[in-house]
């Protein structure tokens, strides 16, 4: 598996005795970091930007949040009344595919409502009527696919062939887009600003005819803008452009790039052994607390972990019964014995938000620190209740 990058940063001098294990620990002082860069990005391009909720939906740093971007992005009825509760600003949401008993209250919730196909607006549009009769101030926006592959792993495409999300570019009509008041594509994932460049391209040509018509644009997430060696001039001009040359309001609605770099998920050793290969277990499961290891796949960085070359390399894997609930193979930074801590970097976003109970694996609590102020305060801890309560 390839190694996915995470910078330490101020975790490098972080004590992990001081929280419980399993535990992702969030730092604010990061994420003002990451607020402030895209924060910087909007006020220069003049744009507005969105926090996507379904890759980092703490809700608890949500006033943090709220004190840099324009709102939040959701991804259905339940997102939307997060955002509803707890979040600032503007709520735009996208769903592959409502159900009809969800759209009364999605409407009273958004200020954006975006459409995965014309058929289902068409279908909805009753709903939509009595929703601004009594009084919801929202618009309606469509999904485009640009059908521009960038992506290196299909899965994570949504230009991959045959790909479900957006309406296909190509088939794109005046008929179709009457009472469309926004265009909304997400075309990229943890990429830099060339894959967005040439996805506007194709862009660009099909929607020109509607430019009078659209009140904004909404260019999806998959920035990895506050990564170190992203191109901002150039994303700052490009959105520049792409405002004047439209006269719409332009979004972006980055997810990792909120967290980025932000969290770590702090764990423990439980057991060692060998079988062909050295092995330990770890209170971390792959499967239920950071699933993209499986589903990527990808292998997650280490805090502290030696170089290459520099102690024995050891198999690292979880509690579950899974025979395939493995992290990845790893040369510690602390002895291979029961009781030794270990972390592992970026996990703040979607880690988090895909943790899951299978197998009884007890969840991850979670904690809030600050690097600057060094406060540190336990957020949220789960306890057999809260498996029990999910099931019947």
């Amino acid at each position: 598996m390839e190694t996915k990058a995470g910078d330490p940063g101020a975790f490098a001098q972080f004590d992990l005795s001081r929280v419980d294990s399993p535990a992702f620990v969030v730092d604010a002082a990061k994420l003002r970091a990451n607020c402030q860069v895209l924060a910087d990005i909007r006020d220069a391009a003049d744009i507005k930007v969105l926090s996507a909720l379904k890759a980092f939906s703490m809700w608890s740093v949500a006033p943090l949040i709220g004190e840099y971007l324009d709102g939040v992005c959701a991804s259905g009825l339940w997102e939307a009344r997060l955002a509803g509760e707890f979040y600032d600003g503007e709520i735009a949401t996208y769903c592959a595919a409502y159900k009809p008993e969800d759209l009364e209250e999605i409407c009273r919730l958004s200020d954006h409502l975006i459409f995965n196909s014309p058929a289902q607006m068409r279908r909805a549009a009753l709903i939509l009527e009595q929703g601004r009769a009594t009084g919801g101030d929202f618009d309606v926006g469509l999904r485009i696919n640009p059908q521009v592959p960038t992506g290196e792993v299909p899965r994570y495409d949504p230009s991959s062939p045959g790909s479900r999300l957006g309406f296909p570019l190509d088939q794109l009509t005046p008929e179709i887009m009457e009472g469309v008041e926004g265009i909304h594509f997400h075309n990229l994932c943890e990429q830099d600003f060339t894959p967005l460049a040439q996805t506007w391209d194709r862009v660009f040509d099909a929607i020109e005819p509607y430019f009078g018509q659209l009140k904004w644009i909404n260019m999806g997430g998959g920035h990895h803008i506050t990564r170190a060696d992203y191109q901002r001039d150039e994303l700052i001009e490009f959105l520049r452009d792409a405002k004047e040359d439209t006269g719409a309001e332009i979004y972006l609605e980055p997810g990792e790039a909120v967290a980025l770099d932000a969290g770590i998920l702090v764990g423990t050793i439980l057991d060692t052994g060998a079988n062909e290969v050295p092995f330990a277990i770890t209170d971390i499961s792959a499967t239920c607390h950071m699933p993209d290891v499986i589903e990527a796949p990808y292998r997650p960085a280490m805090l502290g972990e030696l170089a290459g070359g520099e102690g024995s390399a050891i198999r690292l894997g979880g509690p579950s019964c899974l025979a395939g609930d493995v992290i990845g193979d790893y040369r510690l930074p602390v002895p291979a014995e029961p009781g030794q801590r270990i972390a592992f970097l970026d996990q703040a976003h979607y880690s988090m938000v895909k943790t899951n109970t299978f197998n009884g694996v007890p969840l991850p609590s979670i904690w809030l620190w600050d690097s600057e102020s060094d406060a540190l305060e336990l957020v949220k801890s789960f306890g057999y209740e809260d498996f029990r309560n999910r099931l019947s």
